[in-house]
């Protein structure tokens, strides 16, 4: 392996250490914006490192993932996984559909019981209407996708109308309608025909930085 620069060295931990902390990797700006450099002179270190086989990247945002844990060594427990981050999820009205890949997160195996990996995601929170069932605007809910139909009362990640994603309790109602009730008094229950609403996953997880 080629040696490191100082510089390299020090964006690699400031990376590791975003990770950690947020979840999710940095962006450029924020790279750049913590070492007051230039977002160039970032691309730059960047590339070297993709060189010297420390990350990979591509042209979206957050999207840097570290080799030394895609490996399994420094900086990730034993037995433990990463799984893609891949946007937000609205816990209020409807949002616009799943963003791109924002980086990943680490989880345990108990975490995510049998489920295969390549079937799991993670997504961050925005808004209060599954308060009541502890999921908090910033929370990051672990999802499993499942050929599966959900049970009633499971809590998911539906595309609703083609392109609008979010949270909530799962429960079919007669006349081929589906409904997704919120856990919050504040925010109402939303009533679908079945052919609008397509399933992403099941909730089975959740993290929560403090």
């Amino acid at each position: 392996m080629k040696t490191l620069t100082e510089k390299q060295k020090n964006i690699l931990e400031f990376i590791e250490e975003f990770l950690d902390r947020e979840g999710m990797a940095p962006t450029v700006y924020e790279i750049a914006d913590h070492f007051n450099i230039k977002t160039s002179t970032v691309f730059a270190h960047l590339r070297a490192l993709q060189r010297k086989k420390q990350l990979s990247r591509s042209s979206k945002a957050r999207s840097i993932s570290l080799m030394s844990r895609m490996r399994g060594a420094r900086g990730v427990p034993h037995g433990a996984l990463m799984i893609p981050l891949l946007g937000r999820v609205n816990a209020g009205a409807p949002a616009e559909s799943l963003e791109y890949k924002e980086g990943e997160i680490c989880v345990t195996s108990a975490q995510v019981n049998d489920y295969p990996l390549d079937q799991l995601f993670a997504l961050r929170v925005q808004g209060e209407s599954m308060r009541d069932l502890g999921i908090y605007d910033g929370d990051i809910v672990i999802v499993a996708q499942t050929g599966n139909k959900p049970r009633p009362g499971d809590i998911v990640v539906a595309l609703v109308q083609g392109n609008e994603v979010t949270v909530k309790s799962f429960f079919p109602k007669t006349g081929g309608r589906i409904e997704l009730r919120p856990a919050n008094p504040e925010y109402d229950v939303q009533i679908y025909p079945a052919e609008e609403v397509a399933i992403q996953g099941r909730v089975i997880g959740l993290q929560r930085k403090y």
